[in-house]
């Protein structure tokens, strides 16, 4: 019966197809995380991050540094100097001025501290006399000897049952440069926590403020980090150079993370601003994409050799069809037969199986064509293909060997039951009524068969079957000849 061979192996073409598909995808779906994950980092240090530090700055100007700002107010205030150098006489009008100071910028608390009689004033009158020997008044002498206007100090503030306070200590000068005390107001530093909290939620950052000394001195209210920077992970180092670079970008590592910092010396402060950015946080982003974009790939993979597989089995099967078949009878043609015996000899090389072959012919194959016309004679041979093909066993091979002849080869099967064969196919073919130009055309076959004798070449046995064939057809047609297998 007939049978498609294959020209060429498709698997090796899918597989060449999947892995330029895979590295394809793959390489583009990488090469545009890497661009990306490198443009993020870029905008990241060139961008987001002084952008964050510039719109904390601004912001903070109105949160840390208006204070500075209003104990310079306060520090030469012409009523605060003539009030001292009058000889501080009326308390009540210093507490009511303090008091006003605060009420009208919203401080935690005001203050100012005489040199000459070391009284601490409050906006609620006289709170204590400062001593060198008390050591929670070790600020005011460390105000009054040092040589800067004055200091950013986070003490707790005697005043407001001790609570932790940011204090802005100034010092006041008479009309003749004459130290006489010091002033300023405070912020409590829970408000100022809560401040950097909301900018860093507000702005995705880690957000804190650095002394000159590295230690961090204000921070979000959630912050558990080491204070001494100097001891902080991965930023230890780069304390120092930080500390003497005063600005600037840094990278480091903490437990397998990265960092990107920007750094900003805030003179009004004499305080650091860092603003963190985890840059893998950052980068969660497009990670995810690419995760997505690899899962996308793989399935279009999957996608496109799932309808390259149909498609090149469904033409494949087409082409090796038309390519090794008989167009008018759809038996295997002579240029595929070659192939089929040559897999057929090396299985009897393993198994020596009989093989035997059946050489058939139309007999007065022309007389039908001249009678009904060549349409006639192209169905009947299509017709005769047929019966070959429900005939046949499955392991057996029709083919098609030119104009009216066929060629049938039986494996598993000597001569004896090949002759047998053949005498019913030659039963079923006199029996059998082809239609042709709307008549029915009977026709009779001439078969000659022959044995492999798995010496000879193939050929050989096709030819004595070829002989055989002649044979009968010279004893009148219609009949079956075999020839003996060569010994």
């Amino acid at each position: 019966m007939s049978k498609t061979y294959r020209i060429f192996d498709r698997r090796r073409l899918l597989l060449l197809l999947s892995v330029l598909l895979i590295v394809g995808f793959f390489t583009i779906t990488l090469f545009g995380y890497f661009v990306s994950k490198q443009a993020i980092r870029e905008a990241i240090i060139g961008q987001d991050l002084p952008l964050t530090s510039s719109n904390i700055y601004s912001e903070i100007q109105k949160d840390l540094v208006r204070p500075v700002l209003i104990s310079s107010t306060m520090a030469h205030d012409t009523f605060l100097r003539e009030w001292v150098l009058k000889g501080e006489k009326d308390v009540g009008e210093l507490a009511r001025y303090l008091a006003e100071v605060k009420e009208r910028y919203g401080a935690f608390s005001s203050f100012f501290v005489s040199e000459k009689s070391a009284i601490y004033y409050t906006a609620a009158g006289i709170l204590k006399r400062v001593a060198a020997t008390e050591p929670r008044d070790a600020w005011y002498y460390r105000v009054r000897n040092m040589k800067e206007t004055y200091e950013i100090n986070v003490d707790p503030d005697l005043a407001n049952k001790d609570r932790l306070t940011i204090f802005i200590n100034y010092r006041v000068f008479d009309f003749a440069g004459n130290y006489i005390g010091a002033t300023g107001i405070g912020l409590t530093v829970d408000a100022v926590r809560h401040l950097i909290a909301e900018y860093q939620q507000r702005y995705k950052r880690i957000i804190y403020f650095v002394d000159e000394q590295g230690r961090k001195v204000l921070f979000g209210s959630t912050d558990r980090q080491v204070i001494d920077m100097h001891a902080a992970p991965g930023l230890g180092r780069l304390v120092e150079r930080i500390l003497q670079e005063k600005s600037g970008f840094y990278q480091y590592k903490v437990n397998g993370d990265n960092y990107i910092l920007n750094v900003n010396y805030l003179s009004e402060l004499k305080w650091y601003l860092f603003v963190e950015q985890n840059e893998d946080e950052a980068l969660s982003g497009i990670r995810r994409t690419l995760y997505v974009n690899l899962v996308v790939s793989l399935a279009m993979t999957l996608l496109v050799l799932f309808l390259a597989h149909l498609t090149l089995d469904r033409y494949q099967n087409r082409i090796e069809e038309m390519a090794s078949t008989d167009k008018l009878t759809g038996l295997l043609n002579r240029q595929v037969f070659i192939i089929f015996i040559e897999k057929l000899l090396a299985a009897f090389r393993r198994d020596s199986r009989s093989i035997s072959v059946l050489f058939m012919d139309v007999d007065h194959f022309k007389s039908i064509n001249d009678l009904h016309g060549h349409l006639a004679g192209d169905r009947t041979l299509s017709g005769l293909a047929q019966l070959l093909r429900k005939a046949l066993r499955q392991s057996d091979v029709a083919v098609r060997w030119g104009g009216e002849e066929f060629l049938v080869v039986l494996n598993d099967c000597d001569i004896d039951q090949a002759k047998d064969i053949a005498e019913k196919l030659r039963k079923a073919i006199e029996q059998r009524r082809f239609e042709g130009n709307g008549k029915l055309i009977s026709v009779t076959v001439s078969i000659g068969v022959s044995q492999y004798d798995g010496v000879e070449m193939f050929e050989q046995t096709i030819s004595r079957a070829d002989a055989a064939l002649y044979t009968a057809k010279k004893e009148g047609r219609n009949r079956v000849s075999s020839v003996p297998t060569i010994s």
